[in-house]
Formats: C-alpha cells, structure tokens, sequence
C-alpha cells in the first residue's frame, strides 16, 4: 500500500518539469490538481507564471485537464478563463475522475501523467490508474483546508518517515 503512495517523480514546482522529456516519453495529456499545485488554494486566477507555462505545454502539444477534489464554483472560476477543461468533486484518490480525465483527452494511461501536491490524493489515484506520477511541494500550506492540514499530511509525514526507513 505505502508504495503507492510514492511519486514516479518529485519537483519543487511545475516549473521544474522537463515537459521536453515527458513528450519525448511519449506523454500526450497531464492531469493536474489545481490548489497548491498550479496556484495557491486561495489564489483565484492564474499567475502570468502560470499562463506563460500553460502556453508552452499547448505549443509542445500537451491536453490538460484540471481534476479537483474542490467545488464547482472554485475550480470553473480557475479553469474557464484559461480555456482548460476540468472536473470538480473529483473524489480523489478513487478512480472515477481519472478515468473521466482520460476519456476526455482519449489518452491512455501509458500516455498521461498526473501532477499534484498529496500523495492520499494525486498520487496514491494516479498510481492506482497506472499512471505516471508527479509530486510538487505545495505552494501555500498555511491555505490549506482543515482535512488536508490536519489528516492528509500527518498521513504524509508518516508514510514519508516510513518509506524513508
């Protein structure tokens, strides 16, 4: 169990993808989280930052689709100016907005990879589905929301702690 909770990739931000691999790998799509992961969970636009490595990713051929455990109104708010389709109430880490995500771009999981900043989310879902795993530090712990503080990083600590052993 606690091995999939281990990213296939681990990066201090987005910005430090190497996207040119990815698309020499043979990734064609990009599941991303939305809070802590492209802005911080209270920020409600993109950064020029943001738009800027949005415009590369579309120029070098990538689909993105945002999935997030978030509300309707915080993730359409985010997504829609940007012209990105997502899922909201994604119920991550269960399968179902990943398989969603997946027939949305027509991708396979071979040709997908998933970038977040919770390993009990993005991770541990993206890993389940077999699909390829980035894990970002989030942007802006103090924003984060009473469950993912308090429950989805003490979890994190631990299995970190353990997996380091």
């Amino acid at each position: 169990m606690l091995k999939r909770l281990l990213p296939q990739l681990q990066v201090n931000t987005i910005y430090d993808i190497d996207l040119n691999e990815l698309w020499a790998k043979g990734v064609r799509g990009i599941i991303t989280d939305l809070d802590n992961t492209l802005v911080g969970a209270k920020a409600p636009l993109a950064t020029p930052e943001l738009i800027e490595w949005l415009k590369v990713v579309g120029q070098i051929g990538f689909q993105v689709v945002i999935v997030s455990n978030n509300n309707k109104l915080r993730v359409s708010k985010f997504a829609e100016p940007l012209l990105l389709p997502f899922i909201y109430r994604a119920k991550k880490p269960t399968s179902a907005a990943f398989h969603k995500a997946l027939g949305m771009m027509k991708l396979l999981p071979s040709q997908t990879v998933v970038i977040g900043d919770q390993m009990m989310t993005d991770v541990l879902g993206g890993n389940r589905m077999g699909l390829f795993t980035i894990l970002v530090l989030p942007i802006a712990k103090g924003d984060e929301g009473f469950f993912t503080k308090v429950v989805n990083r003490s979890l994190e600590k631990v299995a970190t702690s353990w997996m380091k052993r």
